[in-house]
């Protein structure tokens, strides 16, 4: 039995798949089966159940599970002592980030990072918030700057870096135009321009409308809040953004706060709650919260 081939067995648990566990690792989906189909000969018994949509595990695999991930677990804190001795990490990590967070010097901090730990190796990856978090519970991802809403997602740490008030923006010809500021109630007549289900200022606002009991007119929805802000700016609707990008093209937008009730969007660092899976991790998340927004 081989460090690897227990490795490569909570991946694919953990993941559901074999093509999502050989990604997660940077192998070929084919030497992760056969890794795992040798040490399931070696223990007589199998451990996945390959037959439906999703692998799931045996019986024989669940109780196998545990000290598998104590077996790593303490051959990663053997590697831990010996790097916190010699003060020289060594590893890959990944960060995710949400595509739009303009404020935030991320390459800055992973350049501070690179010239402390030139010896790990370090992936960015884009995507939604919802996908994000999902890579961070399941290892995909070690940390990753999301957007969240009141409360943090279950089984995920977080500090906030940066908090936005939600801002409508209209066209100059828009009959909001004329106002300051605009209500709830107010946007639920409009016809809203919003970024998608699946990212933390859209919870804000679903949430909002839910605990005042109206339905929002989503009339188009987009990935990143300057391409809302093209469709408000040709008069198609109102698009609800956070304060920065609403307020970004002054010429041909008009800006407003949401009132009654403020809406506020947050940006924070995210991690698993339950810590990181190893040292390079640990020691990029504790840059990254020391770094300010």
């Amino acid at each position: 039995m081989e460090l690897r081939q227990l490795e490569y067995f909570v991946a694919v648990t953990e993941e559901a798949s074999f093509t999502r566990a050989a990604a997660r690792l940077h192998v070929a989906q084919p030497g992760v089966s056969a890794q795992i189909r040798q040490l399931e000969r070696e223990l007589g018994q199998p451990l996945l159940d390959r037959s439906g949509r999703t692998v799931r595990l045996t019986e024989v695999g669940a109780a196998v599970l545990p000290y598998a991930r104590a077996a790593l677990a303490a051959v990663e804190g053997a590697r831990l002592s010996v790097d916190e001795l010699t003060g020289l990490l060594r590893g890959h990590v990944t960060i995710g980030t949400i595509d739009w967070i303009r404020s935030l010097d991320l390459p800055g901090m992973l350049a501070g990072f690179h010239r402390d730990h030139p010896n790990v190796e370090i992936t960015v990856v884009q995507e939604d918030t919802a996908r994000l978090t999902e890579g961070l519970r399941t290892g995909r991802i070690d940390l990753a700057f999301l957007s969240i809403g009141a409360e943090p997602p279950e089984g995920i740490a977080t500090q906030v870096v940066i908090e936005q008030d939600l801002f409508a923006a209209v066209g100059r010809g828009h009959p909001l135009s004329r106002r300051s500021t605009v209500t709830l109630r107010a946007l639920a007549e409009e016809n809203l321009i919003c970024l998608p289900k699946g990212t933390g200022l859209r919870a804000v606002l679903d949430e909002a409308f839910a605990d005042a009991g109206f339905r929002p007119r989503i009339a188009f929805e987009a990935g990143e809040p300057p391409v809302l802000a093209e469709i408000a700016a040709h008069g198609l609707g109102v698009a609800v953004l956070p304060e920065s990008a609403a307020r970004g093209r002054p010429d041909d937008l008009h800006a407003l706060p949401v009132v009654r009730p403020r809406l506020t969007g947050r940006i924070a660092l995210a991690w698993r709650a339950e810590g990181p899976r190893g040292p390079a991790a640990r020691a990029l998340i504790a840059r990254a919260r020391r770094t300010p927004a």
